[in-house]
């Protein structure tokens, strides 16, 4: 059974389409932390063959491109881009639905086909309203469908890389489309091959900010069903009533994990009833990745500090979405565990209480922006951080945005 949800196209022809280049804004527009200067070009894809035109056309001239989807990953500098932006506002969900059961009781899945500028939350929302199964611990994160992928998004023990079956590309290294399937995919902790292909040109390929595969669709795989995924998490888990491992009704995961981010500060204004405006929501969300040790380096932390199973992005069965198998060799600890060990509290500013950027007032590994401030005051914030980090435990953050312009 086909339907037909699907409210933009989401194949062309790339031969012949026209860009639809406006008026430039600044990145402070365009991004979730509100900072960055302006974009030297500034395109609207409103169908693939424009995304594609507009990729190939920048790639061709040799202006540095940006491809912007919900700007929620991104810290860009003062100064701006001097390139090429160009926006997917493509919205829309083709699913394919197959309705048989089989003897063990398991219904069948949903095959669904989003083009990457589809908002993500909708999506999941839309996931959960039809009972597609895998996404639903996802709910509340920024962004759009087409950055999934590359950062293999993940919260509350669930992540995209569970119901995947395949990532449609814009090489820019061949200018050809590439179907990416799971297998090829390379997935793991916050990260994938289409995050790997992301390269500068000191490092062996001119593909910086924008990967070397621009992602112009996603197919997903899930299966049918009012109960979840398996839950991954435990404080999720505590939340639920269950046991980890178990499952639980969708519509009771989304909102307890809407609930979980609203209250650390980790929603969008106006998502999930969180009301607007409200300076903890001026992030890119976490803004370190949480430190993925070897065991035995784990075993020199204080005995306090979390410790948590390093599981494969790979699902352990191939019937639905599942956990992972659990890699013993290796520890995943808390960022902002480390963080507020090593003196950084909540509300912390380099500068003190008036201090522009600061870290959330709900959730220390949130860098936000009090209203006013800078990519450079971003910058100074991380790094104190990530130094105080340093210095403590030996441990070094590593950023999750993309920086365009600054480093740490």
């Amino acid at each position: 059974m086909t339907l037909p949800i699907e409210t933009t196209p989401t194949t062309a022809s790339a031969d012949s389409a026209p860009e639809r280049e406006t008026a430039s804004p600044s990145l402070g527009e365009l991004t979730t932390l509100r900072v960055g200067g302006p974009a030297g070009a500034y395109v609207e894809a409103e169908t693939e063959a424009e995304l594609i035109d507009a990729v190939r056309t920048a790639d061709e001239s040799g202006m540095p491109l940006l491809v912007v989807g919900g700007g929620s990953n991104l810290l860009v500098a003062d100064e701006g881009f001097d390139g090429v932006v160009v926006r997917d506002v493509r919205q829309g969900i083709d699913a394919d639905l197959e309705d048989s059961c089989g003897t063990d009781g398991a219904c069948g899945g949903a095959s669904l086909r989003l083009p990457a500028g589809q908002d993500w939350d909708a999506f999941v929302a839309e996931a959960v309203a039809n009972e597609w199964v895998g996404v639903e611990a996802l709910s509340g994160i920024p962004g759009t469908v087409g950055a999934a992928p590359v950062q293999n998004i993940g919260a509350y023990g669930q992540e995209f890389s569970g119901v995947v079956a395949s990532v449609r590309t814009w090489d820019r290294a061949t200018g050809q489309r590439r179907t990416l399937a799971l297998s090829e995919l390379g997935f793991g902790y916050r990260t994938s091959v289409l995050k790997r292909s992301m390269r500068s040109s000191a490092e062996g390929g001119p593909w910086y900010p924008t990967p070397r595969y621009v992602v112009l669709e996603v197919h997903l795989m899930t299966r049918l069903g009012s109960l979840s995924a398996p839950v991954g998490y435990a404080e999720l888990a505590r939340r639920l009533g269950v046991q980890v491992g178990e499952r639980a009704p969708s519509v009771d995961v989304r909102q307890a994990v809407l609930e979980l981010r609203g209250g650390k500060g980790m929603l969008l204004d106006g998502v999930g009833g969180a009301p607007a405006p409200d300076h903890d929501r001026w992030s890119a969300g976490s803004f370190f990745t949480n430190p993925v040790l070897p065991a035995e380096l784990a075993d020199e932390l204080p005995d306090d500090a979390p410790r948590f199973p390093v599981r494969s992005a790979t699902p352990a069965t191939s019937t639905g979405p599942s956990l992972g198998r659990v890699d013993e060799s290796l520890v995943k600890t808390s960022a902002a565990w480390l963080i507020e060990r090593a003196g950084f509290t909540k509300g912390y500013g380099v500068a003190g209480e008036h201090s522009p950027a600061r870290l959330s007032t709900r959730h220390t590994l949130a860098l936000t922006n009090r209203g006013g401030a800078t990519a450079a005051d971003l910058v100074a914030l991380a790094r104190a951080v990530r130094d105080g980090v340093l210095d403590t435990f030996g441990i070094e953050l590593e950023p999750e945005p993309v920086l365009v312009g600054v480093a740490l």
